[in-house]
């Protein structure tokens, strides 16, 4: 008779038993919630640098166009790229002073402009220089430097690229 009142009483969980349980589940499924967390802030940014860099490629671009259109029209190679800091759209043929106005994306074609759609937290800078160095000589070189900023969790991110543009026409 006493050997069955005691396998009765090992039965059931101690009360210290289910907190250890409870704490164990809590502390797991903490660790994975953080984890994920981690994991989706990290990917917004990697997102965003991307597009930052595919945006400061893009300004790069935008000069270089200009350069190759003045050669098709037989103007200056270097018309309309003036020692200074400019923004521009994807499709300018001329660049505008820096205002420092965030980029919008158009709705319709995803693309990024300053004429119409929703502000983003993009900034882009172009700068235009003329060096006067051996691998690019004045007058023969421009030095174009684009800067796209954002601001992410009160940080301000950047990414910029940079090119020589020739007059090798």
């Amino acid at each position: 008779m006493l050997k069955c009142l005691i396998v009765k009483m090992n039965k059931g969980f101690t009360l210290m038993e289910a907190i250890v349980a409870i704490f164990v589940i809590t502390t797991g499924l903490v660790g994975v919630l953080s984890l994920v967390s981690q994991t989706i802030s990290a990917s917004t940014f990697s997102k965003d640098k991307l597009i930052a860099a595919y945006l400061a490629q893009e300004g790069i671009e935008i000069v270089r166009n200009i350069r190759d259109t003045n050669w098709l029209q037989s103007l200056s190679w270097n018309n309309g790229l003036a020692v200074g800091t400019y923004e521009a759209d994807y499709d300018s043929q001329s660049l505008s002073p820096y205002s420092g106005s965030p980029l919008n994306l158009e709705s319709l074609t995803s693309y990024y402009g300053y004429n119409s759609g929703n502000a983003t937290k993009f900034t882009r800078k172009i700068t235009i220089s003329e060096p006067n160095t051996v691998n690019c000589p004045a007058g023969v070189c421009l030095n174009v430097t684009v800067l796209v900023e954002w601001q992410e969790k009160g940080n301000i991110h950047s990414v910029e690229a940079q090119e020589n543009l020739y007059n090798w026409y």
